[in-house]
């Protein structure tokens, strides 16, 4: 919000600098954003008068005026501007004047005609948007004054950038509010006195949803007289805000906005069928706004309508079709306080966001009405006159805020704010605020909360009061104390943290994606489950919950591969969210890790060459990751289907016969759908499934002998591997210290359905070195069980 700084010391003027007083305010919680001054360098240019006005002898568009202004009876400037003409007064930049962007104004001649300076527009001193001609002032404006001085030009404009709470400084009055509370200085408000009626005309109007609008003040202005300007001081004062000035009537109702913070309308009175019915809008009812925009109102909607169709959204933006115009004379102001859960995300259902739903949103005073509306008809009727009616007000009494209070105990304030406040600076600092206290006990205080007030609920906020005027940077500063008491870890958990160390270590890089995704990315991955949908998406490509961490990781990969990253490994540890019985109160929610590879198996060296990443790359990456619960040989690896991953390259990690994780390559015709160029492998594991770990137990070290025997079988090409290494364990027994596969051949030699396996088992004992018999024997138990589970023969 921009607010002028002359404007605010009208108000309040403390004895700061406009840095000093941004940076008081900025302390109490209401953060300056920016402080730009008014004007570019400005010199040399005062009010001119336009004495008489001939045509130029060798150019059309220019004419040769004779000004008043410079201290002499008449000054000769050529001009082009369209509005010259005698009579009028306008900036009058005089030779040596310096304009906005160090631009010097010097005696010239134009088409043989000798110039003494420039007439200006509000565009060349870059004090408006009016690029039409010449800068028309009134008629009052005092000849040969400088524009500096008529303009009160040597002003700042201070940005202030408030937080949602905070909606009682949404005006020049809450502000100066504040500040006079910072300097315990009284705040000098303009006198609103009640505007007497001439007429007795009033404008039927009823509440049909008081929940929403519990408070509706309107008066009737009759005869205004459209041709009176808004007054200069006016419009410097909105421009200085940020607001255009439209015309008398718009631009009162926008002063009393930024004046006091209660947002009016007016509506062209003779526009009007019936009374005004404040209600909610009927589904699809249309509605054509100021703006020009035609909307489809949704039945939740709160309207101004009268007897024929809707008006307005209530606290948001008027209807064209009963806006004031030129020639409107007779109007309805309207004043009304909308409860800010009736005006919130209303217009930006629309597509729309404007002062007055900013303010409604945030909260509006419900005392304010009475007084805006008298203050809306002062301003009116000092410039354009009119016949005036009495101020009617419409309201639900028990649908209005209650009175609010809170009480303050007096050791909360040390224990909150870390010291103690004598009690005479807490009730002094709490009265000013507005606060009125009700009852004083040994033990604190109660205190009645002003209805401006909204963030004020609970003993806390006069905690935060208090803070901030007595000035956060005078709260002492002390070192906290706390009891520390160290948490019991379990040994036989590890950390998530130390899950995701480990896969750093491996060259992974940790992505964090939404639990949002798109739901045909992820019927792509889980086609058979139906994922749960949101009510209120953030967009259409975040419209359901994940199953699986799958799809957001590999929009990552597609990411980085559009970055031309080659190489990319990456894990995510987050939660599914697993639908039971297509309820969102049967969603469970599960733990996992998951993860992915892509691109070449090594970073680009010279001593590394450029294969790729494939299924065994990623099953040694999981079985490294296993090998930290201690558990490894619990856990096995089975050929398995998925929907979303290649058939042949699948497999489910199991534990005590539970499924607990799926790995593989991405399916072909997903990987194509995706725009992927290269193979991607996958894994997902349950959290619950490697966070549990045994506890390490002291093996001694054997000082005897160990003993290898390498085995080569051919078996099926179907079975696998670790079922092999499971059936050779059993059958050799705890003397088997070792088991590798060092060697899997297919091909010339070994039927076409079978392959061949090399194993070597090496065998040592803990107390004695172990004979050829015993050794003999196990490898033969081995042999036989080889034979026996696997039809197994021995190359």
């Amino acid at each position: 919000m921009k607010i002028s700084e002359a404007w605010l010391r009208e108000w309040v003027s403390p004895e700061l600098t406009t840095q000093e007083l941004a940076d008081q305010i900025t302390m109490a919680g209401l953060e300056v954003d920016a402080i730009e001054p008014l004007s570019g360098k400005l010199t040399g240019v005062v009010i001119g008068e336009i004495l008489s006005v001939e045509q130029h002898p060798d150019a059309d568009k220019l004419r040769v005026c004779q000004v008043a202004g410079n201290g002499v009876d008449m000054t000769q400037v050529v001009c082009g501007a369209p509005n010259a003409r005698v009579g009028i007064k306008i900036p009058f930049a005089t030779v040596g004047a310096v304009l906005p962007g160090d631009f010097k104004i010097k005696k010239a001649k134009l088409r043989g005609v000798e110039s003494f300076g420039m007439l200006c527009g509000q565009t060349e001193l870059e004090l408006g948007d009016d690029d039409s001609g010449l800068w028309e002032l009134p008629t009052d404006a005092p000849v040969g004054e400088d524009i500096n001085q008529y303009l009160q030009l040597n002003d700042t404009c201070i940005d202030v950038d408030l937080t949602p709470n905070r909606s009682d400084c949404l005006s020049v009055k809450g502000v100066a509010r504040d500040v006079g509370v910072l300097n315990r200085l009284p705040v000098k408000s303009p006198e609103i006195a009640p505007v007497a009626s001439t007429i007795d005309e009033t404008f039927p109007v009823s509440l049909e949803a008081t929940e929403m609008c519990p408070k509706y003040v309107g008066r009737v202005i009759r005869n205004v007289d459209r041709s009176k300007p808004t007054p200069l001081w006016m419009q410097e004062r909105l421009r200085r805000s940020g607001l255009h000035s439209k015309d008398l009537i718009v631009d009162v109702t926008n002063y009393v906005l930024l004046e006091l913070g209660q947002p009016m309308h007016a509506f062209d009175l003779d526009k009007l069928r019936g009374g005004i019915h404040v209600r909610t809008a009927s589904a699809g009812e249309k509605i054509h706004l100021l703006n020009d925009q035609e909307v489809a109102l949704n039945d939740d909607t709160l309207v101004i309508a009268d007897e024929q169709s809707a008006l307005a959204i209530a606290g948001v933006m008027g209807g064209s079709a009963s806006a004031v115009n030129d020639s409107t004379q007779h109007i309805l102001l309207e004043s009304a306080f909308f409860a800010p859960v009736a005006i919130a995300g209303r217009a930006r259902s629309y597509g729309l966001h404007t002062d007055s739903s900013h303010r409604f949103e945030r909260g509006v005073d419900h005392a304010l009405q009475e007084q805006a509306i008298e203050r809306a008809t002062q301003l009116i009727v000092e410039v354009a006159g009119g016949d005036i009616g009495p101020v009617s007000v419409t309201q639900a009494e028990h649908q209005l805020l209650a009175s609010r209070t809170v009480t303050l105990r007096r050791q909360r304030i040390e224990s909150g704010l870390g010291f103690a406040i004598d009690d005479e600076e807490t009730l002094d600092i709490l009265s000013r605020l507005g606060l009125e206290k009700l009852s004083d006990t040994d033990e604190g205080w109660t205190f009645s909360v002003p209805s401006y007030r909204f963030d004020i609920d609970i003993e806390a906020d006069l905690l935060e009061e208090l803070a901030r005027i007595y000035g956060y940077n005078r709260l002492p500063t002390t070192s906290l104390m706390m009891e520390v008491t160290l948490p019991k870890n379990a040994e036989n958990v590890q950390s998530l943290k130390a899950i995701q160390q480990h896969l750093l270590a491996r060259d992974y890089q940790e992505a964090v994606c939404y639990s949002f995704v798109d739901p045909e990315k992820q019927e792509l991955f889980s086609p058979k489950i139906t994922p749960i949908a949101l009510k209120n998406p953030i967009s259409a490509d975040m419209a359901v919950m994940r199953t699986s961490l799958w799809p957001g990781l590999v929009q990552a990969l597609h990411h980085n591969i559009s970055r031309q990253q080659s190489r990319v490994r990456l894990f995510e540890s987050g939660l599914r969210f697993m639908p039971v019985d297509g309820t969102v109160e049967g969603l469970q929610q599960q733990p996992v890790i998951a993860g992915l590879l892509y691109g070449n198996r090594n970073d680009e060296s010279w001593n590394s060459g450029d294969d790729k990443v494939d299924f065994y790359d990623l099953k040694g990456d999981i079985e490294s990751l296993l090998s930290t619960t201690g558990q490894l040989h619990d856990f096995t690896f089975v050929a398995s289907e998925h929907p979303a991953l290649h058939p042949g390259q699948t497999a489910s990690l199991m534990y005590n016969d539970k499924t607990v994780g799926v790995l593989g390559a991405l399916h072909p015709q997903v990987q194509k759908q995706l725009g992927i160029a290269g193979n991607v492998f996958l894994f997902e594991i349950m959290q619950d499934a490697i966070t549990s770990v045994q506890l390490p137990s002291f093996t001694p070290i054997s000082r005897y002998p160990e003993v290898r025997r390498d085995l080569s079988v051919i078996v099926d090409q179907d079975i696998t591997v670790s079922d092999i290494q499971i059936g050779i364990r059993k059958a050799a027994g705890e003397e088997l210290v070792k088991l590798k596969v060092f060697d899997v051949y297919i091909g010339k030699g070994i039927d076409s359905h079978r392959k061949s396996v090399a194993l070597g088992l090496t065998f040592q004992h803990l107390s004695r070195t172990l004979t050829d018999e015993e050794i003999n024997s196990a490898v033969d138990r081995v042999i036989d069980v080889l034979k026996h589970d696997f039809s197994a023969e021995l190359r």
